[in-house]
Formats: structure tokens, sequence, C-alpha cells
């Protein structure tokens, strides 16, 4: 057998895997897709926390949707506000929000509530919350299951002795899955400058209240009647703060009669 004739049909084949290849080479050199630079860019200012509270896959994701313009910076609680303000830059954005915030549990009730049936179940607040809107006497309070503390990826949120969910604002990233998550919607964002907040979202009548939680908004007014600034006002029997008008004298908190307004 012609040692030759068996060789070539490989030196042919490779030959050709040679030339392919480096045609390949080049046309994906040349037809390859540059990344816009701008969502490097954007993207080394974001917080990096990956999170995807802002609704998209992670921060490069959201990055590309903030320079093709389908999505908003203040979306992204996690990242700060100075990054926020070079990211506007680059993108030629000249409102946005400029607000420190900070997540808050507003519920002071727990081991403090009243339970309407014993529940026997799944101790995710989600699941909890199918049945009848959960077993907490009070329909606005915290189910303590550990829904916020699941989502949360900077382990940042706990249940406490009282069980009652709570933030480490130290571990904090500000990022709303826990906000977002918290099926009695009672995580909220206020202003990271706030000295005082409202632990309660219970809407109902003072008696009612009482009858169900002993460390409940009562709707007695008190804050508001003592506040110097007048930056607290009861409205559908439970007080809000303006925090415009605040000064973190802390007399509301001091007063309240039930501790549901804290200080910070």
């Amino acid at each position: 057998m012609n040692l030759l004739n068996v060789l070539l049909p490989a030196i042919i084949l490779i030959s050709l895997a040679i030339i392919f290849s480096a045609i390949l080479a080049v046309l994906s050199e040349k037809l390859a897709v540059k990344e816009n630079e701008k969502i490097k860019e954007i993207q080394s200012l974001l917080s990096g926390a990956n999170c995807g509270a802002c609704g998209y896959a992670g921060c490069k994701s959201f990055a590309e949707a903030l320079v093709s313009g389908k999505a908003d910076i203040n979306t992204c609680n996690a990242t700060s506000i100075e990054n926020k303000k070079k990211i506007a830059e680059i993108l030629n954005i000249t409102s946005f929000s400029t607000n420190e915030t900070i997540a808050v549990v507003a519920c002071n009730g727990g081991n403090n509530t009243e339970n309407k049936f014993d529940y026997q179940g799944f101790t995710d607040c989600k699941s909890a919350a199918l049945v009848s809107g959960g077993y907490k006497a009070c329909a606005y309070g915290c189910l303590g299951g550990g829904t916020c503390a699941n989502v949360c990826n900077s382990d940042a949120a706990s249940i406490n002795c009282q069980n009652i969910g709570e933030i480490n604002r130290s571990l904090c990233v500000k990022c709303g899955l826990c906000v977002n998550a918290c099926p009695k919607r009672i995580i909220k964002f206020i202003p990271a400058s706030a000295k005082v907040y409202v632990k309660c979202s219970n809407h109902n009548k003072g008696a009612a209240v009482k009858n169900i939680c002993s460390k409940g908004c009562i709707a007695c007014g008190l804050c508001a009647k003592i506040c110097p600034e007048n930056a607290v006002t009861l409205i559908d029997n439970l007080p809000e703060i303006d925090y415009t008008k605040c000064v973190g004298c802390g007399l509301c908190a001091q007063k309240c009669p039930t501790e549901v307004i804290t200080q910070l």
C-alpha cells in the first residue's frame, strides 16, 4: 500500500481544518459585537449585589438596561448615591432620587399579638398567609416565618426573640428583596437620616387593636399633639412622620404608651 495514499487524505483534512479555523478566527473578530464601554463602566459603579430586586438578573443585565434606556436608576436601592450621581452623568440623566434609605419592619406585634388559630404548616410567611390571611389576630402583623430572612442575600434580615422580623442596618444593602417578599407588606423604606419610625401597620381603631395586641398603636394621637415641629400626623388611625420636618428630638417615642414609635 502506497504510504502517500494513506497520508494524503489526512493531510488534506488537517489543512482544511487549519484554513477554516483561521477563517473563523478572522470572521469572529470582524463580526464580533463589541460591548458598549458604558455598560462596563456603569456595571463597575453598581453595588455588585446581583440581588435582582431591580427586576433584572444581575448588575450586568441592569447596566445593559440602563444604557438602552429600559431601566430606571432609582430602582436600584443598593447602589450608593455617590455612584448613582456618576451613573447619571454617564447617561446624561438630569433627575433622579438622591435620598438614601433604610429598610425597617413596621410591626411591634409578634409574641405580643394574639393568635386566632393554631397554625400547623410551613413556617414560611407566604405559606402561612394563604390560610385565612395568617394565624395572627392582627391582619397587618408580622407572621414571623422568616420569608424576609430567606430572600436576604446579605444576612441582614432575621426573626428576633419576639418572633418579629428585624433588619440589621450594618449588613443591609437596601436591595429591597425583603420589602417585595413580605406578604404583609410591613417592611418599608424610610430615609436613612430618620431618627424614629412607626413600628406598627394596623389601621384599626385603638380599642380593636388593644384587644389583640399589647404593643400595637391605639391611635391616641399623643405623638402628634406633643411634636414641636408638627412632623407627626394621625392618618387612618396610624401616625405618619414627615421626615422633612422631623428633627429627631425623640419626644414622640418617649411618650408613646405602647412603644410603637421607635428610636433608631
